[in-house]
């Protein structure tokens, strides 16, 4: 009966430590040291999953060599076409700007759904898109982004509503992209190829050092990588992409835009990204419409296959 006991608890620790761990982190933020948060969230994760029985990493062995260099070549792309926006295009060409910016959010959703649906033929489960574990998911999610709202919105005083309506869309798009690219694709391929170790530490230094395209200094990426180690942690946790968006990357991005107050963007922007959520969510719904039909093809290739080998007629 102990032995029971005992083997309950350590199956039940690693569904309690990683959430108690994510709110730390969370709460952490209310500290605003860039440094702190850089190094400290990525050295407790790293010793928390050595440590916590039955959450000890195994290390992928095969790399997938086709995903690494599909990683490879969206990042890069996605890098270069932010780089053109805010670094070459600037808010001095708002044309340039607005149409660089939204190809790279394009380019990050819908390649790695084109990649992930149309040439390895897997499903958007494996990008986190999914109803699995949706309930469970989304709590977690509901209730780390309660607490970042309580340490950072509550009570902060907003501005009138055409100087923080359009950020609300951008972050709300902009979140999305960030899920579906670092979490759904690049962490996911890369804890598939190298281990969830390698995957998690992987997806977050990519995610932070994508920021340069941004014109962001060094020690903010410091501190995106930090964050990017609670964001991969909770992905990997939850397994769905709910965990992350609509509530919680989304609000760290707004509550970003509002405080550094650099961003000044008119209603109409509010439809520019709208027409681009609208096409990701639109591939999305492509894809899983191109997964129904691939299941489907499944069941008659087995069931003709049948019918030969059973030396049967078949009728239709």
């Amino acid at each position: 009966m102990s032995d029971m006991k005992l083997g309950g608890t350590a199956r039940a620790l690693p569904r309690i430590a990683w959430p108690v761990f994510l709110v730390g982190a969370i709460l952490l933020l209310s500290l605003g040291n860039p440094a702190v948060y850089g190094f400290g969230v990525p050295v407790a994760a790293l010793v928390l999953a050595l440590i916590v029985p039955m959450s000890r990493p195994r290390w992928a062995g095969h790399p997938d060599w086709p995903d690494v260099g599909a990683v490879a070549a969206l990042y890069v792309g996605v890098v270069a076409l932010f780089w053109l926006a805010f670094r070459v295009f600037t808010q001095g060409n708002t044309l340039g700007l607005f149409l660089s910016f939204a190809a790279g959010m394009l380019l990050g959703v819908l390649g790695p759904i084109g990649y992930n649906t149309w040439i390895r033929r897997r499903s958007l489960a494996a990008l986190g898109i999914s109803r699995r574990n949706l309930g469970q998911a989304f709590a977690l999610g509901l209730v780390l982004a309660s607490v970042q709202f309580v340490i950072t919105l509550w009570g902060y005083p907003l501005p009138r509503p055409v100087d923080w309506v359009p950020l609300a869309a951008l972050a709300i798009t902009v979140g999305f992209f960030e899920a579906v690219f670092f979490r759904g694709f690049v962490q996911a391929r890369l804890e598939a190829s190298f281990g969830p170790i390698p995957g998690v530490a992987g997806a977050a230094a990519l995610y932070a050092a994508y920021h340069v395209g941004y014109g962001m200094a060094w020690s903010e990426m410091l501190f995106l990588f930090g964050l990017g180690v609670v964001y991969a942690v909770a992905f990997s946790a939850a397994r769905n992409l709910i965990v992350l968006w609509p509530l919680l990357v989304p609000l760290g991005s707004f509550y970003n835009n509002l405080r550094g107050g650099s961003i000044q963007m008119p209603w109409e922007a509010i439809l520019g990204f709208v027409d681009v959520l609208g096409l990701m969510v639109a591939a999305v719904w492509f894809a899983a419409r191109h997964e129904r039909r691939l299941g489907l093809a499944g069941v008659r290739k087995s069931r003709n296959s049948k019918v030969k080998r059973h030396g049967l007629r078949r009728r239709d």
